[in-house]
């Protein structure tokens, strides 16, 4: 046997020299020793032989979703759902892949603040693979019911593998510290010495400060206290559960309810799924039974059946900004049972693609796709040729933060005030659009007060000719019984907001408006 050989067959002697000419200290076990952060010395949690070179696949799986958002400015929900499938993960680890996804994305600021205390230079010179390995740590270490042991060495072992040896040491020692305090420990510890609110708030509940800011006016503009500021934050952090609508007349939420599903509390032919990969469901590949938040749900319906202040024909519906489909598909669904006609309109025609997708499962008869600018339907061709027309108008997405896990980093105030005023033309544009007695739907999906009360606020102000309807009670007679009260009165009308902390919906927001003459 060689002399290589030899030394790699023995088992390690209690005291060797390394390279260096210093010794190297092991236990009976063959586990060298380090230094833990409290200054005295522990042994390595494996002998060197025994640690991993593979990274678990439900953490790679994550690990990769984070480098695509990171890399590419990826959307987690849509490169999520295609690795667990690459990797073939089973629905224990998709779930668990899933959580430690969208838990270390949501709680990005929060666990950079831990890590720069543990990390003996700026965030920013490290690696960007290496932070987000470090995040997937530090997110199972403090937030999920994984063992230290068990987060430190697959996080480990996921770094020797995609990263390299070198790095695996550093974020060894990085989260060998973090798992010195839990989660509670290290907030207090954050928050030590702040003395402003929203500042606080924003590092304990790991939001950006000035949307913790813009989300504490919206509460107040919409009528609710700003001390609920806490409850709306930490409901943005909760996994959001996939909520499923039946079109009406055409699907069915028996195979959901047969595969674990919920029957929907808030809205008629809606359920709450927690079954793993939707896309098992043939309904939902058929596209009858399709995922749609019921907060979306529900402003849909209103709009649907909200009597027509002057009762003439109803016939001819319009979603102005319908991309990528999933009100067009409902509000097909209602028009079909109503005798009408909807015309979807999208301006990007890869969404008008997916638009055409989503409403696969309506009547082709019943619905059609325009593929325009919608301001264009303020031009006197269009003049009051619709009695009903939805204007779910781009918007800063800040109430959907708890879907869109990755958003809340990505978004700055310059967002809002350019879509303000694309927001102002677009309703301009309905009102132009739908006849005398029709009806408008303005909706967005933000708090956010200048996206929503200022917005129909300034309308009102500029047309003499437009009325604000009673849209909490039109919200009201769509959605099942017991729903929390989310209307705001407005003079004679009202306008409605949804929350994620009371309605277990995204932040919707809708107003319901009438041309007089």
């Amino acid at each position: 046997m060689s002399e290589f050989g030899q030394g790699r067959s023995d088992r390690p002697r209690r005291n060797e020299t390394n390279r260096g000419g210093g010794q190297v200290r092991r236990d009976d076990a063959g586990r060298t020793r380090n230094r833990g952060g409290s200054g005295q010395r522990q042994f390595s949690a494996s002998a060197p032989s025994a640690r991993g070179r593979r990274a678990d696949p439900a953490r790679l799986t994550a690990f990769e979703v984070l480098r695509a958002v990171a890399e590419h400015d990826a959307y987690a929900n849509l490169v999520l759902p295609t690795r667990i499938r690459d990797h073939r993960l089973d629905r224990r680890d998709a779930g668990f892949a899933t959580e430690l996804t969208y838990g270390a994305l949501r709680g990005q600021g929060l666990y950079d603040a831990i890590l720069s205390r543990c990390v003996d230079r700026p965030l920013d010179q490290l690696d960007p693979a290496v932070l987000d390995a470090l995040r997937l740590g530090a997110h199972q270490l403090l937030a999920m019911r994984v063992p230290n042991h068990a987060a430190l060495d697959e996080t480990v072992s996921l770094a020797r593998m995609v990263i390299g040896a070198g790095a695996s040491g550093l974020i060894n020692a990085v989260l060998r510290k973090v798992s010195l305090k839990d989660l509670d420990t290290w907030s207090a510890e954050l928050v030590e010495g702040v003395t402003d609110e929203s500042a606080a708030a924003a590092l304990v509940h790991s939001h950006p400060e000035w949307i913790v800011r813009a989300l504490r006016q919206a509460l107040v503009a919409h009528g609710r206290d700003a001390s609920e500021i806490n409850d709306l934050l930490a409901a943005d952090n909760l996994a959001p559960v996939v909520n499923l609508v039946a079109l009406p007349g055409i699907g069915s939420l028996e195979e959901a309810l047969d595969n674990g599903a919920e029957v929907g509390t808030l809205v008629a032919d809606s359920a709450y799924y927690q079954g793993g990969d939707i896309a098992r469901l043939s309904s939902v590949r058929e596209g009858s039974t399709r995922v749609q938040d019921a907060g979306s749900q529900l402003v849909a319906r209103a709009l649907a059946q909200v009597p027509l202040p002057d009762a003439g024909e109803d016939a001819y519906w319009l979603d102005l900004c319908a991309g990528p489909g999933g009100k067009a598909a409902l509000l097909a669904a209602l028009a079909s049972e109503h005798g009408a006609r909807l015309t979807a309109n999208e301006p990007a025609e890869h969404r008008a693609e997916l638009v055409s997708k989503a409403l696969v499962a309506v009547d082709p008869d019943t619905w059609m796709i325009s593929v325009r600018d919608g301001r264009e339907y303020g031009e006197a061709e269009y003049a009051g040729g619709y009695d009903r027309v939805m204007v779910d108008a781009p918007c800063s997405g800040l109430g959907a933060l708890r879907r869109r896990p990755e958003s809340r980093w990505r978004k700055s105030p310059k967002d809002v005030a350019e879509l303000t005023i694309l927001q102002g033309e677009l309703l301009d544009a309905a009102l132009s659009a739908v006849r005398v007695g029709g009806v408008v739907a303005y909706v967005t999906c933000s708090p956010h007060p200048a996206e929503t009360v200022a917005v129909v606020d300034d309308v009102l102000s500029r047309h003499s000719n437009v009325k604000l309807l009673d849209t909490g009670a039109a919200l009201e007679a769509a959605a099942l019984p017991g729903m929390a009260s989310a209307s705001r009165k407005v003079g004679d009308g009202s306008t409605i907001q949804l929350w994620p902390h009371i309605h277990r919906t995204d932040a919707m927001f809708m107003a319901l408006l009438t041309r007089t003459a």
